[in-house]
């Protein structure tokens, strides 16, 4: 940064560039005869990139010469990394995610800094130029690729990149995320008084699981049970209010959950109710309109 000029104190201001080679003795200088001078370069076509050099600036005027800043290290400009990274694998997670990971090029084959990597991919109907991309920072060497459709087939290929640019990318790999969840029967809930749940006729080519999410009207979090069966019976008070709601979920991914479905306490042992409530519970691939039916009863 530039000496203002109250703090210059006399005519005849400029500035010493002291730099040398990182880890040897002599230095080399320079003068800048500007007092408004920031930057000065030193060309040299034999600096191999990346060269780390120690650097101080100093000030002069009339009168003599003033202190030296503090060494500070910098590098000459880099190069892009040369070569591409190795063993790319990827695998499929979930309908919409699928996972990639790499080894960093061969240390004695590329020149150039690596920063990071940049992760492409694209579906085999589209064009490459139009991938997702996501940078990983540092040493990682595995990311996640989010938001992608089920069922497809993916290419994906990975490149180095620094400050100079991105090296050359590795060959391309392909993954096919997974089917997603398909509900293609009437699931149905039936709760009573005591703390009954059934979830009726649930099917899917994929062996789903159901989330049963409950909890008593006054608590704020919620409580889960996992089940792959078509009833569950929760301990819940009959002088409480409760809410459930159901969630269907498999190897291939999370099915939206169910409206909150509200059970008011029974103050009579001898009462019923009964409601309904419609959600389109499954989405992805297929859309269902999954029917809630709800039946609040007690017996002595």
């Amino acid at each position: 940064q530039t000496v203002p000029e109250e703090l210059q104190n006399g005519g005849g201001f400029g500035y010493v560039v002291a730099f040398r080679p990182f880890g040897t003795v002599s230095w080399m200088q320079t003068v800048v005869a500007s007092p408004d001078a920031a930057r000065y370069v030193f060309r040299n076509e034999t600096l191999p990139p990346f060269s780390p050099y120690e650097v101080k600036v100093g000030v002069y005027n009339n009168k003599g010469e003033g202190s030296f800043s503090p060494v500070t290290v910098v590098y000459s400009a880099e190069e892009e990394p040369t070569r591409p990274p190795t063993t790319v694998l990827a695998r499929s997670l979930s309908a919409s995610d699928v996972e990639v990971s790499w080894a960093p090029p061969w240390e004695n084959q590329h020149k150039g800094r690596i920063q990071g990597y940049e992760v492409r991919c694209w579906r085999h109907d589209e064009k490459e130029e139009n991938a997702k991309r996501i940078r990983t920072v540092g040493n990682q060497t595995s990311t996640k690729v989010g938001n992608l459709r089920g069922n497809a087939l993916y290419h994906l290929a990975v490149r180095a990149y620094n400050t100079a640019g991105t090296g050359p990318s590795s060959a391309a790999v392909n993954v096919t995320t997974k089917k997603p969840r398909e509900c293609s029967e009437e699931e149905a809930v039936n709760l009573d008084a005591l703390g009954a749940v059934s979830a009726v006729s649930a099917s899917s080519s994929l062996s789903p699981w159901l989330q049963v999410l409950y909890r008593w009207n006054r608590q704020s979090g919620m409580s889960m049970i996992e089940t792959n069966k078509t009833s569950v019976e929760l301990s819940l008070p009959v002088d409480e209010d409760y809410i459930v709601e159901i969630k269907p979920f498999s190897d291939g991914g999370d099915g939206s959950s169910s409206e909150q479905i509200r059970i008011p306490k029974i103050s009579n042992a001898y009462a019923r109710g009964a409601g309904s409530s419609t959600s389109n519970a499954c989405t992805l691939s297929a859309i269902s309109t999954i029917m809630i039916s709800l039946t609040a009863r007690s017996s002595l």
